[in-house]
């Protein structure tokens, strides 16, 4: 496919992924650099930019008007610099609409006192995986196939499903040409492939810590390695890790796993899930280092860093509490670790909770807050509300996080694409990129936010 801009001998080439994408009206605003308050209102055909400024801070970029338009209504002059002011297009997706038997609570519970847990709630591989997957209802009319649920939390994967997301544990279900998101816990390499053989988009949002655990895998089953994995049996992190090596890979639960393999012959590597809690794992690590001396281990632990802060966050409030809620799925491995840190610093009382229509009406005295990594935050605000403390809200902080990471690549050559697109259509030099930073600012809960409302 060519497409023609402005300048004839400057005509670009787009691959042919840009031909499944839909075209929308798409209104663009430009304003003179000189002079913000002249401005060209031009309507252009282009693909589906409906949050698209958010995300490639077009606002930003500075260009010169090569030609005018018989749709343009413009003060502007051939030769001026502009700049992008407001880009706006029509949202075709499906209106978020809540589930009529969602319930929601009518009363307060009064409490004396909420310690709030930070960091909490959504990590950056989460925050990675929930931007992708709105990217792709954006993209792409309904429905979108995601391989697992995206992230193991029940309120992110209905606010998908009435976007028109349709959740599959078979990737052969995937009607050929269809678009496909892969979580963000990993899958396993026949998954994969076979996700690509069905013909339409695959962008595969998996988590890049899981990546590296996938990568040690690899490496210590190529050099003869029996590796013992610490993680849990059927967790979709575990099935997808456990299948880059099977013939080599021994999933370890208990000491008694760890014992069975006493017959193997060496050497022997340890690697883990990375939604462990810090003291299962612990206590496996040690058992595994007593039973075989050599053992050989990556030096940096595969505990996901958010999981690792999540859990040194509630321990310096959860002993002093009367109560601890842990938001979050019950599918959800890191939330689970959280309520298991809960108990094992000594609270009386742990309650994990998808949200605040699941709080007891007993609660009282101190209450502890936090939130597993793939709760979001608007469910932590309505605990907050619903626990309604007399004596207000403590946040308590053991480490800032700032780590972020980039969309999937599929994703970001397509977001190149979509931005090539529109430099010819509104006859700007080519400066297609992907701005890492205006992603980065850019949030889940952003995406979320229609949900909230």
């Amino acid at each position: 496919m060519v497409v023609t801009g402005a300048d004839p001998v400057k005509d670009r080439r787009v691959d042919a992924e840009t031909e499944r994408l839909p075209s929308v009206l798409v209104i663009v605003t430009l304003r003179a650099r000189s002079s913000p308050s002249r401005r060209m209102t031009k309507v252009t055909l282009s693909p589906s930019i409906s949050c698209w400024y958010s995300m490639m801070s077009l606002g930003s970029r500075p260009f010169t008007l090569t030609n005018s338009s018989p749709t343009a209504k413009s003060t502007l002059e051939a030769g001026e610099s502009m700049e992008i002011e407001e880009i706006r297009a029509p949202d075709t997706r499906p209106a978020y609409e809540e589930s009529q038997f969602v319930i929601t609570r009518l009363d307060f519970v009064n409490v004396d006192k909420v310690v709030l847990a930070a960091p909490r709630g959504f990590c950056a591989g989460v925050e990675k995986a929930i931007k992708a997957l709105d990217w792709m209802t954006r993209v792409f009319a309904p429905p979108v196939f995601c391989y697992h649920e995206i992230v193991h939390n029940q309120f992110v994967v209905d606010y998908f499903k009435s976007l028109g997301v349709v959740f599959i544990d078979d990737v052969t279900l995937v009607p050929p040409g269809a678009p496909v998101m892969l979580s963000a816990h990993g899958s396993p390499p026949e998954v994969i492939e076979a996700a690509r053989q069905s013909g339409g988009t695959v962008i595969d949002a998996v988590c890049p810590l899981v990546t590296k655990v996938h990568h040690e895998l690899k490496v210590r089953a190529r050099k003869g390695y029996t590796v013992l994995y610490v993680g849990h049996q059927g967790h979709e992190e575990a099935v997808g890790t456990m299948a880059v090596a099977p013939q080599s890979v021994h999933l370890i639960e208990s000491t008694e796993d760890i014992d069975a393999l006493g017959t193997f012959a060496g050497p022997f590597a340890l690697l883990s899930q990375t939604t462990l809690s810090l003291d299962e794992w612990q206590d496996l690590r040690e058992y595994a280092e007593a039973k075989f001396p050599d053992i050989w281990m990556p030096n940096r632990s595969d505990l996901c860093f958010a999981t690792t802060n999540r859990q040194a966050a509630l321990r310096t409030i959860a002993a002093e509490a009367d109560a601890v809620i842990v938001i979050g799925s019950a599918n959800s491995s890191n939330t689970v670790a959280l309520t298991k840190v809960a108990e094992a610093v000594g609270c009386a009382r742990v309650l994990r909770v998808n949200g605040a229509f699941e709080l007891p009406d007993d609660l009282r005295g101190t209450v502890a807050v936090t939130a597993g990594a793939s709760a979001p935050e608007s469910l932590v605000n309505e605990v907050l509300d619903a626990l309604n403390p007399t004596e207000g809200v403590t946040i308590t902080s053991v480490t800032v996080e700032d780590e972020y990471f980039p969309p999937p690549p599929e994703l970001r050559e397509m977001l190149k694409t979509l931005s090539a697109l529109l430099d010819l259509a509104l006859g700007t030099p080519a400066a297609s990129s992907f701005d890492g930073e205006a992603d980065r600012r850019f949030t889940a809960a952003e995406v979320l936010s229609a949900a909230n409302r």
